[in-house]
């Protein structure tokens, strides 16, 4: 690849060393361009063992220019292919149309396809342009190189916070990789925001009306006819996961669920919430209902994970414990909205599975998993690290991916003595 010129840290380093990664994925050549922006970094393996990423990237943010992109690794992440298409505006749509944003990968290793899931703008818009569209999917046959031209559409279910107007789409997001549930589905969590017609009141994305929604691929797995695929939303009704507003009486913020399996069969789902601590549910039948939201201990009966409106991405670990990412604040001053000043260290824990009917995971101390000092970054001065990340674990190696101030795309080994640091049976929070 090409050498890049970029600003250089207070130490004299490449600004996008400051965090100190194992890894670099894409480095934009100077803040401000049109890819200024880059962010919701999904990193998986294939089959063959080359490394996958899919994100989101514009100028910023909502952007008439956000696309869908991917880049490929063919050494374990050592080296990355340039940024290549797979979505996003065409000529002649007008402003805001046509985005595409939020897409997510699900491989199928029995089929040799890997489909791209992603939220396309068609041209109504409700509340954003980049989150208001149909779930629209593209694949490949060859592992990322070349994507479909065609596409297909499937429907996502209606619910209270829907527009009256069927020909309106939703106000969605999905931000993590799906899991397979125990059943064998494909399982997705995902923000559903009220439309305007809905939630005419709120001041931003932040404050409005949303709950947590699910998709269900039930046979992705073995079918590669599109128009065959099988995809139901739940839970069945017209509400999701809910959690109060401390602002808004009667409206609920749960935004950005994050879904893992327990040994017992359970699902266990984690959201962000505007309280300032993590809040969780359970799932005894596959992702079909939930238990209502509560907030998320350390143990049960102790004290709270604090937390701002952030993600905080749960993972499950090949030996069995968990990888809970987060921001470990309350939001601070600015209140957990503040995205500016409170997601910066990103902090981890890990849990550990415990026989408790209500809060099956215990956790242990915080530490630090990536920091960047603060310091903020292009004309928007973004200080937010490890914001819409992912993680895999490939051939004893463990892998955390993540952008920096949306902007640099990086990626971190996490190693036996990280975890032994926060795990609750050492070192108990």
């Amino acid at each position: 690849m090409a050498s890049i010129a970029l600003p250089l840290a207070a130490a004299g380093r490449p600004e996008w060393q400051r965090s100190h990664p194992d890894f670099t994925v894409y480095l934009p050549a100077a803040p401000g361009g049109s890819d200024n922006t880059n962010q919701h970094f999904l990193v998986t393996p294939l089959p063959n063992g080359d490394f996958l990423a899919m994100w989101t990237t514009a100028s910023q943010e909502s952007s008439p220019n956000q696309r869908m992109v991917c880049s490929r690794s063919t050494d374990a992440g050592r080296t990355w292919s340039p940024p290549q298409t797979i979505d996003g505006a065409a000529r002649g749509d007008s402003p805001g149309a046509g985005l595409a944003s939020w897409g997510f990968p699900i491989v199928t290793p029995r089929t040799g396809r890997v489909w791209c899931f992603f939220n396309k703008n068609i041209g109504v818009q409700d509340v954003r342009a980049a989150d208001t569209g149909v779930l629209r999917a593209r694949w490949s046959d060859d592992g990322g190189k070349t994507w479909s031209r065609e596409y297909h559409d499937y429907a996502i279910g209606r619910s209270a916070l829907s527009s009256p107007d069927r020909k309106v789409p939703p106000t969605w997001i999905v931000y993590q990789k799906p899991i397979v549930t125990p059943e064998g589905a494909v399982l997705a969590g995902f923000t559903r925001w009220a439309s305007s017609a809905a939630d005419a009141r709120a001041a931003s994305m932040f404050d409005r009306d949303s709950e947590l929604c699910f998709l269900r691929w039930e046979n992705i797995l073995s079918e590669r006819d599109p128009e065959r695929l099988r995809v139901t939303t739940w839970p069945a009704g017209p509400h999701g996961i809910q959690a109060p507003s401390p602002d808004r009486p009667g409206i609920s913020v749960a935004q950005e669920p994050s879904v893992q399996p327990l040994a017992d069969g359970r699902l266990f789902c984690t959201m962000r919430t505007l309280t300032g601590r993590v809040w969780y549910a359970l799932s005894a039948d596959d992702g079909r209902s939930w238990s209502e939201a509560r907030v998320l201990r350390y143990r049960p009966g102790g004290d709270p994970v604090l937390h701002p409106l952030a993600p905080c991405p749960l993972y499950r670990l090949e030996d069995g414990r968990y990888l809970l990412v987060f921001f470990n604040n309350d939001g601070g001053p600015g209140g957990p909205k503040d995205s500016k000043r409170n997601r910066t260290p990103a902090w981890y824990t890990v849990g550990r599975e415990i026989k408790d009917p209500d809060q099956p995971l215990h956790f242990g101390k915080p530490r630090i998993l990536v920091s960047n000092d603060a310091a903020p970054l292009g004309h928007q001065s973004h200080t937010q690290i490890g914001s819409y990340p992912s993680f895999f674990e490939y051939q004893g190696k463990r892998y955390f991916w993540y952008p920096d101030r949306k902007h640099f795309l990086l990626g971190k080994l996490i190693t036996d003595e990280m975890l032994d640091l926060a795990d609750p049976e050492r070192y108990p929070a």
